[in-house]
């Protein structure tokens, strides 16, 4: 039976307390809505689902326009029922129906795929979770024979069945033609004076249709994010559920409770990271590296047996092998290293190529350059790259040597085998094999006297 997945993000999320949409606040790197659409694309074999939005919509859809999705605009929030409602013209009647939350972000594939494994074609099936503190949330009711009766909405319900421990998810399974039956008659006749989806329970219990239940395997699974202390909890958990499935297959990861994915990464074996790293985007990092404390990888490549030391910055660079990085290290976008190259402590270098064996181990700044092999840069030297308006580059041959506190103004070449004097600043191009040199004339005044403070 073919599947048609609808993901419920209409609601405000006043509880946030903020200007941004709920679905649009971020876990992990990613909006809360861009976690539920990702799943439902990977469950349902590519095929885009179906998103009801509502409360800033547009800001919703623009932000998410990369991903493929079939958005509705649902014009008024009057609940559950009546969003639901909104998609079923676009829906066979053949199909069911798999019913998903924009604010319940952690829901596996695993768990999605034994519902839908589980649940008789002609059935309904419901996500259940039994909750230390299930307070805001809907209860299952259940016959004496264990049977689902009812769900009843918190605000709804009496003392006796407010202490049930049972919850609704909201996640659901159900065939489209029997929802085309039940939602246009659902009543509002409760608090919140809206059109509960969960009605439809009653409908199936009258009707005789079978209602099959399933809990995941961790609560947390389908806990909805309602306040930011909600949100914080997801993140704690999300951040240790990686970090356990990344040391299963290998990885040292030292603390686990200091550590943050903020998007998606693949980790090679033998390699350690250490505490407080933070991992950005899309981050790639190969077999046998170290990274070291207080770091932020964002968008990175890194290939084996790489060491990046305490306090560094890597954007959007590619790192070749046994490269050594840091500490207090920043590399920014375009920034290329090949093997064995050093950079070192409070380094800066941007959309630049590093050749092997190079090294740029003190206090530099590398921008707009081509650097050969086996180059020595001396502290303090700088690329003058921009001129105001436009960025040029350095070209640096291989095996050259740069003298400390070298200013290199673009656009320059400096040959093979070239040596750069300490403290020179280079405005034309240096030939390869020779010494060049640029400094003013030192002299010594004699009978200089220093200022002295002048008493008040």
């Amino acid at each position: 039976m073919t599947l048609s997945t609808v993901i419920l993000a209409a609601g405000q999320g006043k509880r946030m307390h903020s200007k941004t949409p709920k679905v649009l606040h971020h876990l992990a790197g990613k909006a809360l809505l861009e976690h539920v659409i990702t799943t439902a694309y990977a469950l349902n074999n590519n095929t885009p689902p179906t998103i009801i939005y509502g409360h800033e919509g547009e800001l919703v859809k623009r932000t998410l326009a990369h991903l493929h999705a079939t958005w509705i605009a649902q014009t008024e929030q009057l609940g559950t029922g009546h969003a639901l409602l909104q998609a079923l013209p676009t829906i066979p009647d053949t199909h069911r129906v798999l019913v998903l939350y924009g604010d319940v972000p952690l829901t596996s594939i695993d768990t999605l795929k034994k519902l839908l494994a589980t649940t008789p074609t002609d059935a309904i099936g419901i996500i259940t979770a039994v909750l230390p503190n299930p307070t805001g949330l809907g209860r299952i009711m259940r016959d004496t024979h264990n049977r689902i009766t009812r769900i009843i909405e918190e605000k709804d319900a009496d003392a006796t069945q407010r202490a049930i421990q049972e919850i609704n998810s909201g996640i659901c399974l159900v065939p489209a033609a029997l929802l085309k039956r039940w939602l246009p008659n659902l009543k509002n006749h409760n608090q919140q004076k809206e059109y509960y989806l969960t009605d439809i329970i009653a409908d199936a219990v009258r009707e005789n249709i079978a209602i099959h239940s399933m809990q995941p395997q961790a609560f947390e699974e389908v806990l909805g994010i309602n306040d930011r202390v909600q949100l914080a909890h997801l993140e704690r958990y999300y951040q240790r559920h990686l970090a356990e499935k990344l040391m299963r297959q290998g990885i040292t990861i030292v603390d686990p409770t200091r550590f943050d994915v903020r998007g998606d990464v693949i980790i090679g074996g033998d390699t350690t990271i250490d505490i407080n790293v933070i991992f950005e985007g899309r981050v790639t990092i190969g077999k046998d590296c170290t990274i070291g404390p207080n770091t932020i990888l964002r968008n990175v490549l890194i290939a084996d047996r790489v060491e990046i030391k305490a306090n560094s910055m890597i954007d959007g660079a590619e790192i070749a092998d046994d490269c050594v990085i840091g500490p207090f290290a920043r590399l920014r976008p375009g920034t290329v290293l090949s093997p064995h190259s050093h950079v070192g402590n409070f380094v800066e270098i941007k959309n630049s190529d590093i050749g092997a064996g190079s090294k740029i181990n003190h206090l530099s700044y590398i921008g707009d350059s081509d650097i050969g092999k086996k180059v020595n840069v001396g502290a303090g030297t700088i690329t003058c790259n921009y001129d105001g308006v436009n960025k040029h580059r350095t070209v640096i041959g291989d095996n050259a040597f740069i003298g400390s506190n070298t200013s290199l103004v673009a656009p320059v070449t400096i040959g093979d085998n070239a040596t750069i004097g300490a403290g020179s600043a280079i405005s034309r191009d240096a030939p390869a094999e020779q010494l060049t040199i640029c400094r003013a004339q030192q002299r010594s005044i004699e009978n200089w006297q220093r200022p002295e403070k002048k008493e008040t």
